[in-house]
């Protein structure tokens, strides 16, 4: 009798045991489907990285609220190879925050058809469609997309119109004198910039939101100044970049504005301290506490630069204007071997004014003109735009001329990734740690191990 209520005991803990155990595989398998379930259903993601480098800006994110419908992108890469990989990294920041996005792969190479008709020409390339709009991008980057994205929001383009056709900056132009690279800008912007030529279309379009007027190296017909003088006194906006020199028939439109321009070109001591080797460079740091000037911090040169009084005529007003250092003066001689400022001959020390900010009230109307006269263009031009804070100071220009237009504000350039500088301080203690306390640290736990299982016996 006892034996067998051993046996029955004994049958008990083995039926207990495979109960214990089913009922742990059964609440392992629960727990791992209903984990999946909550993560299927409330994705969450953190981005540990010090720089957000796997999250979208907060000028990004602001784009994405401007959409009000589903954003397809197509890209035209194999998805399992390692670029289709890098861009599926890239875009995975935008499904975070676009849950209802829809992104698809195409191999160009066996869909040729879809790859002509979204003129795709390189593997890689990327279609966006948003409304029945699209666009496809050639670089891919947080700035080329978002940009994108915006403009594909946009219903109508607003038009910088460039005065071209008299041997000025072109805005389409590649050489480093030119301003192609400004007009990239303005086109991520969602500006249509597009040169103007006088003397083909007499007329400056009334659609034209913004004027930019560089220096002509042949004058220009009195025709043509008649138009910008019309354009001037209807209310439209204007950036004239100006460059040493004669003014090539623009005369009467200084005169409108009541410019007048200090001799020479502008010499500043702390240029050098930019690492610039020529003097005839204007500094811009000191940024005013206005809406010019705001959020500007990085200081822009200005190479052979003019300076202005800083004063307006009638019926204008100065609202505005941006100066050089007190280490600068407007010189009149030869650049060559050392400079001093004579003031005998008119050398006006700094602040020198090189940035005119004018407005006024149209009659009968409450519309705000605004002129910006800035005496360098070569600040802009493809060879400087990407100097210190040349760009910066660019785009700023273009938003306070559109005033309550503003300009959207676009995620900043992509940058290189930051180097890992380390102290020899720190070198040491890594390779330290390395081939000795780590080594030393494994050992001697394999020895506690080691001398805890013996003594156990």
């Amino acid at each position: 009798m006892k034996q067998l209520t051993q046996q029955i005991w004994h049958r008990l803990q083995r039926l207990e045991w495979a109960l214990a155990d089913l009922t742990f595989a059964l609440l392992l398998l629960t727990l791992t489907i209903g984990s999946g379930w909550l993560i299927a259903r409330h994705d969450h993601y953190w981005d540990w990285t010090r720089s957000a480098a796997n999250s979208l800006t907060t000028q990004s994110l602001a784009i994405l609220k401007r959409l009000d419908g589903p954003l397809r992108v197509t890209v035209f890469s194999p998805e399992e190879t390692p670029l289709g990989k890098a861009i599926e990294r890239l875009l995975s920041r935008y499904r975070q925050a676009l849950p209802d996005m829809r992104v698809s792969y195409l191999d160009p190479q066996l869909f040729p058809e879809r790859a002509r008709d979204a003129e795709v020409t390189l593997v890689g390339q990327v279609l966006l469609e948003y409304q029945g709009r699209r666009e496809t991008l050639k670089e891919l980057n947080e700035r080329s997309i978002s940009a994108a994205i915006a403009r594909l929001t946009e219903t109508r383009s607003p038009w910088v119109a460039v005065i071209e056709g008299h041997g000025e900056r072109s805005i389409q132009g590649g050489s480093g004198t030119d301003l192609g690279r400004l007009g990239q800008e303005l086109r991520e912007q969602g500006f249509l910039a597009r040169p103007l030529d006088l003397a083909t279309i007499p007329e400056i379009p009334h659609n034209t939101r913004l004027l930019v007027l560089s220096t002509p190296t042949i004058a220009l017909f009195p025709g043509e100044i008649e138009s910008l003088m019309r354009y001037l006194d209807r209310g439209g906006k204007l950036l004239w970049l100006m460059d040493p020199g004669p003014l090539n028939g623009l005369q009467p439109l200084a005169s409108q504005l009541g410019l007048s321009i200090l001799p020479g070109v502008i010499v500043d001591a702390d240029s050098s301290m930019m690492g610039v080797e020529t003097p005839a460079v204007a500094v811009v740091a000191d940024y005013p506490s206005d809406s010019l000037a705001e959020g500007l911090s990085t200081p822009a040169l200005l190479p052979g630069c003019l300076a202005f009084e800083a004063k307006a005529a009638p019926g204008w007003t100065l609202s505005t204007f941006l100066s050089t250092g007190s280490q600068s003066w407007n010189e009149t001689g030869k650049l060559e071997g050392k400079i001093v400022r004579d003031e005998v001959v008119g050398e006006q020390a700094g602040p020198l004014a090189v940035v005119l900010g004018l407005t006024r009230n149209l009659p009968g109307s409450d519309q705000e003109q605004r002129v910006l006269v800035v005496g360098d263009g070569d600040f802009l031009s493809n060879a400087q735009i990407g100097s210190h804070g040349n760009r910066a100071l660019g785009m700023r220009l273009f938003q306070w001329l559109s005033g309550d237009e503003p300009l959207l504000e676009l995620p900043p350039p992509p940058q290189a990734a930051e180097a890992l500088e380390l102290t020899a301080a720190e070198r040491m203690l890594i390779g330290v740690g390395a081939l000795i306390l780590l080594p030393g640290l494994f050992v001697a736990t394999g020895f506690s191990i080691r001398w805890y299982r013996w003594r156990g016996r």
